[in-house]
């Protein structure tokens, strides 16, 4: 069966080189770096010169990464290590409403531990109001966290306007960029922020891997207490294979970048043009121009967007209904209603994360089986008919 993958956004394929660079790491340098003898040493040689790559990768230094087991756990470590330092500072942090479940949570966390959080809320196409956002800070303000772009509906957010804000303010500023680093440039310094978080499968890593960046001079209470790794931030041996992955992954996905981006660019435009011009009553989510570029979402309606994946699946074709960590929740997306879309139009979300090995055929092959995939649903739901009828 003819298989097509566009759901890059949940996880990505790791390269042969990146495979070939991990293996020698889990037999023959196998040892603990931590230790003083030679394999030890060696290794932990090793881990520094991956954290280089991931550093160049984001226009960071070497000693601002640490190494974490994902995106998510680098979201932890940035808001609750941040937010726990700096107790004597105040008890209010600023997230946006449509960032990633992990800082949603962490942040709800606090509420719980008698913090104010405030949500900002966002225009119809995904966007922060810079306004709003200097408005919502108060001289107890720890921290403000806002994502880089959102996996689910592709808006890229103004970070660099967003962190001078916060930066005027004297307030430490975190984005989420796991879905923007190694597919569009990023670089800390340009967007000005005090942390930011990577994912390895997000950039063609293996999964359980990720890094945190922090500025110089940012506190942080570690989230793992143990031993000295990772300079006291984050104990535990260290996943030596895996971080191996992620900086061969940062120097491909580096290498790649501009062509990639011109690539998925096209093949999402492609998508999007014609998609319009087979299925009626669709509406395109975030925003047309100020998106990722191999991102391309939809709500379509009279529909329900799990029966639709469950039907392309069965063409062999891999799409999303939005955030992986949300798509077996079988309730209305709070990005999406956040964004002003009603919740019956909501329930038929689509998500197509186009990555490097796609191809026009692809393209070509999803809209059809999509729009058959649609008529089909259709055919079945009392909603559309009435409609028709009407």
């Amino acid at each position: 069966m003819k298989r097509v993958y566009m759901d890059h956004a949940s996880a990505t394929p790791v390269k042969k080189p990146v495979i070939e660079a991990m293996v020698p790491y889990f037999d023959e340098y196998f040892g603990n770096p931590s230790t003083v003898y030679d394999m030890g040493s060696k290794i932990k040689e090793v881990i520094e010169a991956q954290r280089e790559k991931v550093a160049r990768l984001i226009g960071a230094k070497a000693s601002q990464i640490i190494f974490t087991s994902s995106g998510a756990e680098a979201n932890n470590l940035a808001i609750k290590g941040v937010v726990f330092a700096g107790q004597k500072k105040g008890n209010h942090i600023v997230v946006s409403v449509i960032e990633h479940h992990s800082v949603i949570n962490a942040a709800r966390f606090f509420e719980r531990m008698d913090y104010e959080v405030t949500f900002l809320p966002v225009d119809a196409h995904g966007l922060i109001d810079p306004e709003r956002l200097a408005g919502a800070i108060r001289p107890e303000t720890v921290l403000v966290s806002i994502m880089h772009a959102n996996n689910e509906i592709g808006t890229i957010e103004p970070i660099s306007t967003l962190s001078a804000i916060c930066k005027k303010n004297g307030v430490i500023f975190h984005t989420d960029a796991v879905a923007t680093v190694g597919n569009i440039p990023v670089d800390v310094n340009e967007l000005g922020v005090d942390l930011l978080s990577l994912s390895g499968p997000s950039l063609g890593a293996p999964k359980g891997v990720g890094a945190l960046y922090f500025r110089d001079r940012v506190r942080l209470m570690p989230l793992i207490h143990g031993g000295i790794q990772e300079s006291g931030r984050r104990g535990g041996t260290e996943n030596v294979p895996a971080i191996v992955g992620l900086g061969e992954a940062s120097e491909l996905a580096s290498e790649a970048m501009p062509a990639n981006m011109t690539h998925v660019k096209g093949l999402r435009d492609l998508l999007v043009a014609d998609i319009h011009d087979r299925i009626d009553q669709i509406r395109q989510t975030g925003h047309p121009d100020i998106r990722l570029p191999g991102h391309a979402s939809f709500c379509i309606g009279s529909i329900e967007g799990e029966a639709l994946i469950f039907m392309l699946n069965r063409d062999g074709i891999c799409a999303n209904t939005g955030s992986a960590c949300a798509s077996k929740a079988l309730k209305t997306s709070p990005v999406l209603v956040a964004i002003g879309i009603p919740p019956d139009l909501a329930q038929g979300s689509i998500v197509f994360t186009i990555g490097g090995s796609n191809t026009s055929d692809e393209v070509e092959y999803v809209l059809e089986r999509l729009s058959v995939a649609t008529e089909k649903l259709r055919s079945l739901s009392p909603i559309w008919r009435e409609q028709k009828a009407a």
